[in-house]
């Protein structure tokens, strides 16, 4: 028999070959599938099996390890005209540009039942004219693909699904949510299934165990308790363990050896041996070892799938926190409105959002007083004060009283997107850890097999008796089922604890090498401060006054976005006007132009010094002495004036180096401003090692002679944006998630509350997490190498390998589950 035909049931020549449903004997169906003639039930199997053989697919049949479900409409009821997904209106919610002619969207897809399942749409769709790129997420079912829009149409990459008798349609969270509610419901009909029949068979082996040796009433009502036994044991193998037997089948073929083999194994053979005895009329099964066996092992597995999809559902949540509608003033300042999908919002609209609303979109208020809830954009709880003028995002909830709103980004120009894109970005990326993982336990299989094999031959010579149950519990008793959920266990719980404290892991290594890192190097500007400069002190040198000063300074910086050109324009306010002409711009150093005739200059110190021809004023080293940024003003006469400006710390800045300081961990601060400022904030900040005036190429040579050290571990904690090559030349780095520049941050790690505190939070529990991990290894490996020995001498039996095995993984992941216990600094 040849692959494609082990692939199928055993009765493939009275079903169809595609599906496996009957063929009516009238019909006369038929497709070549690796020159065999197969039997369809219909002309839509045999149009869809046509498609996969006439693209080169066939391997598909080889490597399904389910059957698909039947072939139905890819569309709901309201949606099966295809070209409605062109219309560019429609495809607003869940398609975005990439390139001049280039388009990403985000679909979901049914009936997904193996792995061989996304290999065939994968290659399928790739081979589409047109489509640049797909990949298909196996856990949650969905799919991103990207096409040139010039050469295939989106309803094009649809109908080519449903061609191979599958569903595609835009992402909606709620459907995520509806398929992992039937994953969940499923499992858990499976555990209830196990665990019942676990209950009734344990009821009629509690005779064996209390039964005296040749209890002769025992003996006369053994044949019963076994056919009672063997009944109430075959729901709980043929639908309860089922999913290990079919997985099990796939790895053999595909020549991979998972977790799943040994399993299924050992509950085949113990229960194989059991019906033997059974129906020769032995005393001997293991009936009660087997349900106990899939009830626990499935107790686990349904345990570790709640901590999988409760860290999926972190993004899920994300996809519907926005509101499907909104209310959209027609003529603001007019009361009147409209309630219209929030896909058809842009930006420029002006929307009202009432008290418990959810804000639809990212925008500014432009008229009322209220407060927003933004917890679950940056895990802080307590409400933010918005006031005209202040920035609203949308997700966040209104909880005080009403506020207009006018739209500034919409769809995928959110904050609230480029949230969730960066943690699809993380869901997609496979630690190191886990790899390692994975890669071991694999190896384990192998040799537990072989170890499971010596000691069935040896026993088999030594007491025959015994030869079976000594080989069914060393399988089972050795499954490395905890040492493959040791790792990635907890580093998920840690990811979704992490986000719902504001701290947005995006790369799949960042927990592992924040936990390791030794050396941590900070930007100032923006970082260790708030990035906003104001003017804390002026110093006339001449006629003018200080409210002078500032409207003189803030004409000539109008043109610049330096931070002390809005430091100064803030603190001159709605002063009086000052003309000004011929305004130039000196890079790094100042502005030149000119003010009722006369030159005028502005900037450092040392510039207005050489154009003015004359030395630096004495009080110019009294402000330099203090912390902050010395800006000069003069012109053709003489001195004007001098201003100290300077960016206040974050509040937990002071807090975090401390933290680090009695943990042993060495701090650096490099910045482009001035040395002696840096060195002030250095200062209060208790870090000697500060530097200043580099660039960005400075700042990364910096890093690059730390690294040279092989024991050190660099994290680099900047604005995400400004220092993106320093960032990326750090072993984990970490950026402050402000605005808009999210959806350009590359950072392994955002902070989306701006708090250097979850940092703190961050790490700690970072390390936490390295160190369940460890002790869910140490536990696996003792766990293993101790109960095998014990095995392989007899002294382990089924029932008491059953309960090793699972008890040892629900060890394991209830202790990943105590990193959702976290207290914050």
């Amino acid at each position: 028999m040849n692959s494609e035909s082990a692939a199928v049931p055993a009765s493939a020549a009275e079903t169809c070959y595609h599906c496996g449903l009957p063929v009516p004997p009238e019909t006369d169906f038929h497709v070549a599938v690796a020159g065999e003639e197969r039997r369809m039930c219909c002309a839509g199997c045999e149009a869809v099996a046509q498609a996969i053989v006439g693209n080169g697919l066939t391997d598909y049949y080889r490597h399904r390890d389910a059957l698909p479900e039947k072939r139905i409409e890819a569309l709901p009821d309201e949606l099966r005209e295809l070209g409605l997904f062109d219309h560019p209106e429609f495809q607003q919610s869940f398609v975005r540009p990439v390139g001049e002619h280039e388009r990403e969207a985000s679909l979901i897809l049914e009936g997904i039942t193996c792995a061989a399942c996304v290999w065939l749409n994968e290659q399928h769709i790739a081979r589409q004219p047109g489509v640049t790129a797909v990949h298909i997420n196996y856990a949650t079912r969905r799919a991103r693909v990207r096409w040139d829009e010039e050469k295939i149409k989106l309803s094009g990459i649809l109908a080519a699904v449903q061609a191979i008798g599958y569903r595609a349609y835009p992402y909606d969270a709620a459907r995520a949510e509806q398929v992992a509610d039937r994953e969940r419901r499923s499992m858990l009909w499976r555990v209830f299934v196990a665990g019942l029949g676990m209950m009734q068979v344990m009821m009629y082996a509690v005779p064996a165990y209390v039964a005296g040796e040749g209890d002769a009433s025992f003996a006369l009502y053994s044949p019963v308790f076994n056919w009672a036994s063997l009944i109430l044991t075959l729901p709980v193998v043929f639908y309860s363990a089922a999913p290990f037997f079919k997985r099990a089948w796939r790895d053999i073929r595909l020549r991979h050896l998972g977790m799943d083999v040994p399993v299924a194994l050992g509950v085949g053979s113990a229960f194989l041996a059991s019906v033997w005895t059974t129906l020769t009329g032995g005393q001997t099964v293991y009936f009660d070892s087997v349900t106990m066996f899939v009830f626990l092992l499935l107790g686990g597995r349904y345990l570790e799938m709640l901590a999988r999809q409760k860290a999926v559902r972190g993004i899920e949540e994300l996809g519907k926190a926005l509101p499907a509608f909104s209310d959209r003033l027609t003529h603001w300042p007019d009361a009147a409105s409209e309630r219209v999908p929030v896909s058809q919002l842009a930006p420029g609209d002006c929307v009202r959002v009432r008290p418990g609303e959810v804000v639809p979109a990212d925008g500014v208020v432009i008229e009322g007083v209220s407060e927003a809830n933004e917890a679950l954009l940056t895990g802080e709880s307590t409400p933010v004060p918005k006031t005209v003028g202040a920035p609203l995002t949308g997700g966040s909830i209104n909880i005080g009283s009403p506020l207009v709103l006018r739209v500034e980004q919409v769809g995928d120009g959110t904050r609230l997107a480029a949230i969730r894109r960066l943690m699809e970005r993380a869901a997609g990326e496979k630690p190191r850890l886990a790899t390692l993982s994975d890669r071991v336990a694999g190896r384990f299989v192998l040799v537990l097999l072989a170890l499971a094999a010596a000691t069935g031959v040896a026993w088999a010579f030594i007491d025959p008796s015994r030869a079976l149950w000594v080989f069914v519990s060393v399988l089972v008793v050795a499954c490395p089922c905890a040492l493959s959920l040791a790792t990635p266990t907890a580093l998920t719980v840690a990811t979704d604890t992490l986000a719902r404290m504001g701290v947005l892991v995006t790369r799949g290594h960042a927990i592992e090498t924040l936990a390791r890192a030794n050396h941590y190097v900070f930007d100032k500007t923006g970082t260790l401060t708030f990035g906003k400069m104001t003017v804390e002190e002026i110093v006339p040198l001449g006629a003018l006054d200080a409210d002078a000063l500032c409207a003189l300074g803030a004409a000539l910086e109008r043109g610049s976005e330096h931070p002390v050109a809005l430091g100064l324009r803030a603190r001159a306010g709605e002063a009086a006007t000052v003309a000004v002409s011929d305004v130039v711009a000196v890079t790094g150093q100042g502005m030149a132009g000119r003010c009722a005739g006369v030159e005028v200059w502005i900037g450092r110190p040392d510039f207005v010094a050489a154009r003015l021809g004359q030395p630096e004023p004495a009080p110019v080293a009294e402000l330099e002495a203090k912390v902050g940024t010395v800006v000069a003003l003069a012109d053709a006469n003489g001195w004007l004036g001098l201003f100290r400006l300077a960016d206040s710390l974050r509040p937990a800045a002071a807090d975090l180096l401390h933290q680090l300081a009695q943990a042993g961990i060495p701090a650096t601060i490099l910045s482009g401003d001035a040395p002696a400022v840096v060195a002030a904030v250095g200062r209060e900040l208790g870090v000697a090692d500060a530097h200043g005036g580099l660039s960005p190429q400075d700042k990364q040579s910096f890093i690059a002679e730390l690294q040279r050290d092989a024991g050190k571990v660099v994290a680099m904690v900047g604005d995400g944006v400004n220092d993106a090559p320093v960032l990326a030349q750090a072993h984990v780095s970490v950026a402050m998630g402000s605005g808009t520049d999210l959806a350009r941050n590359q950072a392994d790690i955002v902070l989306l509350g701006e708090d250097l505190a979850g940092l703190a939070d961050g790490a700690r529990l970072a390390r936490k997490t390295l160190r369940i991990i460890r002790q869910n290894l140490c536990w696996s490996f003792a766990y293993n190498f101790s109960a095998v020995p014990l095995a392989m001498v007899g002294w382990v039996t089924p029932l008491v390998a059953g309960v090793g095995m699972a008890g040892s993984s629900l060890l394991v992941v209830l202790n990943a589950l105590r990193l959702q216990r976290r207290r914050k600094t």
